[in-house]
């Protein structure tokens, strides 16, 4: 079996590439240009490439990664919702594009640098559950890979902790191209979303009013799309009380705030169902994950719709429109993902 390892430079995709070799697969190694094609970066991973004995090959996506990923991401900002740029690339980028491109040069199977665990469950199949670093694991950001993609896909790191592959690398003297960590989103410079758009020309709509529940304006907002649900800081609103984003009314250009005691959510409604385990094996102790840094919680789930309608165990800060609903069962296998639509109050 051929196995293509998705290479960036850094450490995971070192490890990666090095774990898969010292198994004796037949391997080489994939980079994908997603941004303008970098020819020293190319020739710097295609040296530390060659150093290790693996053959290197580059593919120019750039314009796929703007059509797939950069537009769907300043498009959602425009409408008022908080995108997941990160989940959708492993989508249509990742396991998609470079897939292809994989495949095109010989591989079965990707792999990649992904803090997540595959392995075959006896009822559901192939699945994706979380991976063994609590600190690195990327479960969430995969859960909108479709099902057929995954099966395609090796996560050698799943079961490693970060830590421990600095160290390994360290000790052994094997150093990667590029060893800083990448940006939280690759193609915003400084990670400034606010000036990228800008900078871009999207047509981001004027300022309108901040008003409270019962029709108080209470200030100005400079634009829906630069809150998000939840948040305090920024609003430059001086009340009696500490304010929050509760929800973002997009008909009337309203940015609705409150206290704190109204800020709660009962639940979200999720679309975009992407169900990597059949629905009739998710049994009644479900869990999920509206935003990554969030620890799994409690809910119960019903479908209408073509949607799901999740209700959690106790209320929560509102989820932001636009972000990924990750559901697990209680062992933390992923039972599926989706784009929330909206809170529920």
């Amino acid at each position: 079996m051929t196995i293509a390892v998705a290479v960036s430079g850094g450490i995971d995709s070192l490890y990666a590439l090095l774990t898969l070799k010292e198994q004796g697969y037949d391997i080489f190694a994939l980079h994908a240009h997603f941004l303008a094609p970098c020819k020293e970066r190319e020739e710097a991973i295609g040296a530390m490439c060659a150093t290790l004995g693996i053959p290197f090959h580059a593919v120019d996506l750039h314009e796929e990664f703007e059509r797939c990923v950069v537009t769907p991401f300043m498009d959602e900002y425009i409408h008022g919702r908080t995108p997941n740029p990160c989940a959708l690339c492993n989508a249509t980028m990742k396991f998609g594009a470079l897939l292809r491109e994989a495949e095109k040069l010989g591989a079965e199977q990707i792999a990649t640098g992904h803090y997540a665990v595959l392995e075959n469950h006896p009822v559901y199949g192939r699945t994706l559950s979380r991976g063994h670093d609590p600190k690195k694991d990327q479960s969430y950001f995969l859960s909108l890979v479709p099902k057929q993609q995954l099966k395609k896909a090796l996560f050698p790191l799943g079961k490693k902790k970060k830590e421990d592959i600095k160290a390994e690398l360290e000790e052994r003297g094997i150093a990667p191209a590029y060893p800083s960590e990448s940006q939280e989103i690759c193609f915003v410079p400084n990670d400034d979303y606010r000036a990228f758009l800008i900078n871009r020309g999207a047509n981001l709509g004027s300022g309108g009013n901040m008003e409270l529940t019962d029709g108080t304006v209470v200030g100005k907002h400079n634009g829906l799309w630069q809150y998000t649900e939840g948040q305090r800081k920024g609003l430059g609103i001086a009340w009696k009380e500490p304010l929050y984003v509760i929800c973002k009314e997009l008909e009337k250009n309203v940015l609705l705030v409150g206290p704190k005691a109204e800020l709660l959510s009962t639940g979200c409604i999720v679309s975009n169902m992407n169900y990597l385990v059949s629905k009739k094996h998710w049994g009644e102790n479900l869990l999920v994950r509206t935003r990554y840094r969030q620890q799994p919680i409690p809910v119960t789930i019903s479908e209408q719709d073509d949607m799901l309608i999740v209700t959690y165990n106790e209320p929560q800060s509102p989820p932001a429109s636009g972000q990924v609903c990750c559901v697990y069962d209680k062992d933390l296998t992923v039972l599926g993902g989706g784009i929330i639509k909206s809170s529920i109050q």
